[in-house]
């Protein structure tokens, strides 16, 4: 949710346009100041900024994203496999000459958001085309899948495509050991997509699509301390993202799906609410509940879209669950305790992550606390003061 003064936005970030009273009306009676998310010196990923305000310290027990998101789906995986994150990505010809990979342009790093049934088909058809016995390709969710090489290399550099949007390929292809296999098989995969009957429907119907596969994000399998040995309570993962889920079962929370949860603008809100208030209702004493759609639209430079997924976030999220815990205490005498932040920020302006400090706040039922904020947002956040310098040090305060 963390952003930039837009000026299309009269020069306010989408936070501080944001219609969200519910949010705001805790803001003011809750703690709320600045968190350092992303460790000095690491990339700006989901992967270990989640894990940071998940209260795990990814200089400890950040291997990569895309192991992560192999766990989720159930990949079967040894010490010695390298995991790489598989996009499927739209690639346009440049105003060259020269119709040569390297000189393509990166349209869409989602492939127009394709579906998982569609996506399905097309990591089906590249498994059966450029598998190899140390080598596979497993599907995952939307445009996310995964690549598995035994006895992979770690040290290439791979470039996030959602780093690259509008530019040209060739300054940010694979470099070091293992850099010619891989972009070999990215170049091999276009072939294989061009003409696949997916892609074909797709074109017909005038959308985006798949052209090549584009890996990146590579580390081997994660140890995670399990949270509810840590802790002593019972917790749960709520998302739409193959990443949070891997997070959740390296950590031995229970993961909780939601049917029509899909990472975007147009997920389900109120679902995901409701399975939070299920989830307590059923014993759970921790739910971690992540909704993608603002970073989608931070990625897209979509800045109304934001300011909407902000607004879904605090009607359809923020106050139906902090309206149930609410009741529960009235009716039970049990306190409860709500922290809401944005993982990294994902400025529309530079459509991609950064590793600023973001906003947060932590509210506590029957307290109102001194550094309360009439609007929860960047600047009014950073005023108070108050400042935690990681994911982990914030966390401990929630959970204590």
């Amino acid at each position: 949710m963390a952003d930039l003064p837009i000026p299309e936005l009269s020069g306010m970030t989408p936070l501080q346009y944001a219609a969200k009273p519910n949010i705001n009306h805790m803001a003011q009676n809750a703690v709320c100041g600045m968190v350092q998310t992303i460790p000095d010196k690491m990339e700006p990923g989901s992967g270990p900024a989640n894990m940071s305000v998940m209260g795990y310290d990814p200089n400890v027990y950040y291997t990569g994203r895309s192991p992560l998101e192999a766990l989720s789906l159930g990949i079967e995986m040894a010490p010695t496999d390298m995991v790489f994150r598989c996009n499927l990505v739209s690639l346009a010809q440049t105003g060259t000459s020269s119709n040569e990979y390297e000189n393509m342009t990166m349209l869409d790093y989602s492939s127009g958001e394709i579906s998982t049934e569609e996506s399905s088909e097309l990591i089906a058809a590249i498994e059966n085309s450029l598998s190899s016995d140390d080598l596979h390709f497993f599907p995952g969710k939307s445009y996310r899948h995964c690549t598995v090489w035994q006895h992979g290399p770690g040290s290439t550099v791979l470039t996030p495509p959602h780093d690259i949007s509008g530019k040209i390929i060739k300054e940010y292809l694979p470099l070091g050991d293992g850099s010619e296999r891989i972009l070999s098989l990215m170049r091999s995969s276009c072939a294989i997509l061009k003409d696949h009957p997916v892609n074909i429907r797709r074109r017909e119907k005038g959308l985006n699509t798949a052209d090549s596969i584009w890996l990146w994000g590579q580390g081997t399998k994660p140890a995670m301390a399990d949270f509810t040995k840590t802790y002593g309570r019972k917790g749960a993962v709520i998302s739409a993202v193959d990443l949070i889920f891997g997070l959740g079962r390296c950590a031995g929370l229970e993961v909780i799906e939601v049917d029509g949860a899909t990472g975007r603008l147009d997920t389900n809100f109120a679902g995901k609410a409701a399975a939070a208030v299920k989830g307590f209702a059923s014993g759970l004493d921790y739910i971690y509940l992540h909704v993608e759609a603002p970073d989608e639209c931070g990625h897209h430079g979509d800045a109304p879209g934001k300011v909407l997924s902000i607004e879904k976030i605090d009607e359809y999220i923020a106050g139906p669950v902090w309206r149930y815990l609410e009741e529960n205490r009235l009716n039970t005498g049990e306190d409860y305790r709500i922290m809401i932040l944005p993982d990294h920020p994902t400025p529309v302006s530079l459509r991609t992550h950064s590793e600023s400090p973001v906003p947060f706040l932590l509210y506590t039922s029957g307290i109102h606390a001194k550094t309360g904020i009439a609007n929860y947002c960047e600047s009014d956040a950073e005023k108070t003061g108050v400042r935690y310098e990681s994911g982990p040090a914030l966390f401990k305060a929630f959970i204590s």
